[in-house]
Parts: C-alpha cells; structure tokens; sequence
C-alpha cells in the first residue's frame, strides 16, 4: 500500500509542478469565458456586424412587388426586366442575388454567383410565405390588420411536482445546459487525463526506466498508482476551474445586477422605468430562480463521481494499451474500439438522451459502465429514480473492477516488452499468461 501512495504521490506532484499545469488550471476558465462573451456580444451585435447584401425581385405574378422588407443583412429591389435578360447580365452587375417570382408563385428562384448562406434563404423564404399567406387571407375576405393586432406570444411556464405534492420550478432548459455542460467535461477529461496515463506508460517503458521500477514494486501496484495519480491531478484541475469559473461569473452577476439595480429596496424605481416580465432583468431574476431550484450538492456529487469512476476505468485500457505499444503512433489500432462507446454516446446523448431522458435508449446507456458516465449526466438534471442510479453506479464500480483486473494482466506482460508490435491476439496471449 505504501508503494502504491508513493507512485500515486510522484505522479501528482510531478505534474501539478508543471508550468503547463498552473498555466491551463488558470487559462482555461478565462478562455472559455471569453469565448462565450464573444460569442455572445457577436450574436447580440450581428446585425451591426453583417454586410447589406442586395436582392434583386423580378416578380411576374405582380403579388410580391414593394412587399418585401428590408432587413439588416438585406435590400430588395425590384425590375421590370425581363428575367433571362437580366440573367446574361447578372454576373457583372454588382448585385448579390437575384430573386425570380414566376406568374404562378410556386417555385420561386434565387439566381447568385456564390452559394447562398443559409439565413439568407431562410429570410427570403419566410417573407414569401408571408406575403403569400396574407394575399391568401385578404382573397378570403379576411381582414389581416385585425390578426396582426390579436397575435401574442405566449411562454410556458415549467413546475414539477414533488413527492410531497409541493411545486418546484423544472426549468428544462436550464437542466439541458447543466446536462450537455457535466458530460461534456466528462468526455473531455476521458480524452485528456487518459491518454496521459498512456502517454507516461509509453514513456518509462522507451527510457527503459520501468525496468528499474518494477523491480521495486509489482506491475498492478504500479498501474494503479499511476491511474489514480493521474485521475487526481485531473480532479484538481476541475475543481479549481469549478472554483474559478464560480468566483467570474459571481463578480459578472454582482457588475451586472448593480448596473440593473434590480433589488428590493428599488423594486418602485424599477416598474416606473417600466420593466415587464419579460424584460432582461427579470429574465434574469428568472434564471436566478432557477439555479436556486437546483441541487447542486447532488449534481456534483453525482459529475464527481462519474468522472472519477469513468476516468479509472477508461484508464486502466489506456495504461493496457500503453504497456503494448512502443511509441505513439502504434497506439492507432487500438484507438479507436476504445474510444468509439465515448463518441457514439456523446452525439446520441446530445442529440436523443437529452430530448428524450425516460426512454429505454437512455436508460441503458446510463447503466452500460462503458457508456453510463456520459449518458447518466444528460440525465441528472432532469431526475433519475433514485434505484436507476444506484445500478448505474454499481455497474460502473463492477466494470472499474473487472476492466482493471484485465488490464492489469496484460499490463504486467507489456510493460515489459520492447521491440515487438503487439496485435489483438498477441494481448489475448499476455492475458492468459500464469503468474
């Protein structure tokens, strides 16, 4: 056991020492800050960002002539001409695109010398369609000023019932980001901190160093040191971008609150500058709220967890695999079955776990050990009975165990070879081999 705290204390310590360490522990937070308020203030600024481009109509039906709005990214102008004429001239006429409406409107065309972007087809499609509902109504005797004026925009406001019969807020879209945002951490970190540990297997074992080790301590005592050495260091790193992210984004919300002067004591000041329900503040009042409504010792009780458990098992492969190889380059071959639960759990969930929580799909991802430590944070969020998690959990903590005794087998053979390549049936070989 001391073995093992020793190796677990060198692999730790030689790592946290490291500038790179102290440097990405402190870069990260602020880079992916910026990088959302870039995003951010460039979604909020866009239209002041993109260029006018211009719209030439040629309408033959004479039902879209001065109907179409001008946007930011957008001016229409209309042409008499006809359309195969001033299509031989397009090119060089310094007009974006082209837009040809035929006597019967069925299958409008958009003429351009570049693709089109996508928004560009989906604004000229959507005043079309309503231009031709409203020529539609009006044909019917039906008056659309007075629809305008009826139409509202109604939010639906999300409570879930407790045990006790008490309503709390669900806030759905609030547990979609905290779900995509703990398995996203938690594929990454699989990533990252487990090619580590197959990073430092390969090499010790090219520097001949871990012939001088083993013959200190056994091969498993060694992998599990290293294994654990590494998960800690990754543990570390997250929580103090947890801690560092917290600590921004509190000083974000305290600049941003004073700057609203959103609090009781001016709450009569607010509703005379007339601020409604739905005006920024009090969507943001709401999102507030909503954090308050989540349990947050259980969300990161449960991300720990799944990403410690997650992390030993994923790395007790990648320790086998680096104990086989002899450089980097040879680690291809085995790459990819070890990587392909994580990528085809992480587009599924993103795309279906997190739409769809209850469904059987999600429930056996979220238990699958290879698979449950991304599925089951999608789920978190959302409520997961409280035996669904105690399964998963113990599957997890199960396959941690069984993963690791495999891998130990063919780690206690493969560190010590050097210069052959190893293939699958050479690993089934080092497994069968007797102690």
């Amino acid at each position: 056991m001391n073995k093992i705290l020793l190796i677990i204390q060198r692999e730790y310590l030689s790592r946290v020492k490291k500038k790179s360490f102290i440097v990405m522990t402190f870069l990260v937070p602020l880079l992916f800050i910026g990088m959302y308020a870039t995003i951010g203030y460039m979604f909020y600024k866009k239209d002041d960002l993109s260029e006018t481009q211009k719209v030439v109509v040629i309408d033959d039906s004479q039902q879209f002539i001065s109907k179409f709005k001008n946007t930011p990214s957008l001016s229409f102008t209309y042409s008499n001409e006809p359309f195969n004429t001033l299509k031989r001239t397009f090119q060089n006429s310094g007009d974006d695109y082209l837009l040809h409406i035929p006597d019967t409107p069925k299958r409008p065309q958009l003429i351009s010398v570049k693709k089109p972007g996508i928004g560009v087809i989906s604004e000229i499609e959507n005043q079309i369609n309503e231009i031709s509902r409203t020529q539609e109504l009006l044909e019917a005797g039906i008056d659309t000023s007075i629809l305008n004026a009826k139409k509202s925009k109604l939010n639906i406001e999300t409570k879930q019932l407790t045990e006790e019969g008490n309503e709390e807020d669900a806030s759905s879209w609030l547990a979609y980001g905290i779900g995509f945002v703990g398995a996203f951490l938690i594929y990454m970190s699989l990533f990252i901190y487990g090619v580590q540990v197959m990073r430092g297997v390969i090499e010790e074992k090219t520097n001949r160093i871990i012939e001088v080790i083993i013959s200190s301590v056994k091969p498993f005592q060694l992998m599990l040191g290293k294994i654990i050495g590494v998960g800690m260091v990754g543990l570390t790193q997250f929580l103090l971008w947890i801690i560092l992210c917290l600590t921004i984004a509190g000083a974000a919300g305290t600049y941003f609150a004073s700057e609203l002067h959103i609090n009781k004591q001016n709450k009569e000041q607010v509703i005379a500058k007339g601020i409604t329900s739905d005006s920024p503040a009090n969507e943001g009042a709401a999102i507030v709220t909503a954090l308050n409504s989540i349990p947050v010792a259980y969300t990161l009780g449960t991300f720990l967890f799944y990403f410690l458990f997650g992390f030993l098992l994923y790395s007790s492969i990648f320790a086998a695999v680096g104990s086989a190889v002899d450089s980097e380059t040879e680690t291809q071959q085995f790459m990819l079955p070890i990587t392909m639960p994580l990528i085809f759990t992480f587009i599924i969930s993103i795309n279906f776990v997190i739409n769809n929580p209850e469904s059987s799909l999600s429930f056996w991802l979220s238990i699958i050990p290879f698979t449950s430590p991304i599925a089951m944070m999608i789920r978190v969020p959302f409520g997961v009975p409280a035996w669904e998690l105690v399964l998963s959990m113990s599957l997890l903590i199960a396959g941690f165990l069984l993963i690791t005794w495999i891998a130990a087998r063919i780690y206690r053979v493969g560190v010590l070879m050097y210069g052959k390549k190893a293939s699958y049936k050479e690993l089934i070989k080092w497994f069968r081999y007797k102690e």
